[in-house]
């Protein structure tokens, strides 16, 4: 087996802030393809389960064929930690903290403050917006928008969202990085929910109107979808996969900007309430056995 190398156009050094589901995933995508990895969490136990979930992703990889490499050489290029300065040598950081305003403006201050001046800085927000965040910054001009969908290692799309901003040359150069991801780029400015979000949210929380009104059962709502549009999976079931807390804080943000037709229903609140979050909890609109 080779060591993979640095896929063109690729950072060689890359930072990823929270190494939770998609964090990990994100982290993951950056390694496979040859870059230096290096994970921040708020704490060891934190630290120590980002770095298992990358581990477990690195060996599914390896399995499968996708990476020419062993395990031990693919996981000398991560590294995973708790302290902010280790990000001071980083060309690329993403933050990937949970869609919370007030803790990814924190988050992104205190990594852009360890960051060399020619460096760059991505958030993950599904949602929030990249204006607002970038104007939170001294250095608006090297921020955007990498919307990375989850599975991480299974999706073909990440979302490259522009602030008003945003330099000419990290818009190129998110392309570039996307397409050395493997994946494909989809180039959007700053709106909110920007494309994917928009469009998903919309078709979801309808369909989960049409379960409160008794016209369908979750599992005949998405058969409608994946068979009659061809989605690969149904609305509500992605819903469970992304987190029904999680929609629900979009559904929240699009309704204070965009007005009632993303009112979140009350079936949706009332199952974040009773901690029925999806996959992540066991349960959703569908059941997760563990």
């Amino acid at each position: 087996m080779s060591t993979p190398q640095l896929s063109p156009g690729l950072p060689s050094r890359v930072g990823v802030l929270g190494g939770g589901r998609m964090g990990a995933g994100i982290a993951h995508a950056f390694l496979i393809n040859g870059a230096d990895v290096l994970v921040i969490e708020r704490d060891e136990p934190s630290a120590e389960a980002a770095r298992e979930r990358v581990e477990s992703a690195a060996a599914k990889s390896i399995e499968r064929g996708a990476v020419d490499s062993s395990l031990d050489q693919l996981l000398s290029r991560l590294a995973v930690g708790v302290d902010y300065d280790a990000f001071k040598d980083r060309q690329l950081v993403v933050e990937a903290v949970p869609e919370d305003w007030d803790l990814k403006v924190t988050a992104l201050r205190g990594i852009e403050e360890r960051l060399a001046d020619d460096a760059y800085l991505a958030s993950n927000t599904s949602s929030l917006s990249v204006n607002g965040l970038a104007g939170e910054l001294k250095r608006p001009e090297n921020f955007l928008g990498l919307h990375f969908f989850n599975p991480v290692p299974a999706s073909t799309l990440i979302e490259v969202v522009l602030g008003k901003q945003t330099s000419p040359g990290l818009a190129a150069a998110a392309k570039g990085w996307v397409e050395a991801l493997g994946k494909t780029a989809v180039v959007v400015n700053d709106a909110p929910g920007f494309a994917s979000s928009r469009l998903g949210v919309a078709i979801a929380l309808e369909a989960m109107r049409m379960v409160e009104e008794g016209v369908a059962s979750a599992e005949d709502i998405d058969a409608a979808m994946v068979l009659g549009y061809k989605h690969p999976t149904g609305p509500l079931k992605t819903t469970d996969i992304v987190g029904l807390d999680v929609r629900l804080g979009i559904a929240e943000y699009l309704h204070s900007t965009l007005g009632e037709r993303f009112a979140p229903p009350q079936i949706l609140k009332d199952k974040v309430a009773r901690g029925e979050l999806g996959r992540k909890a066991g349960k959703g609109f569908f059941d997760w056995p563990s």
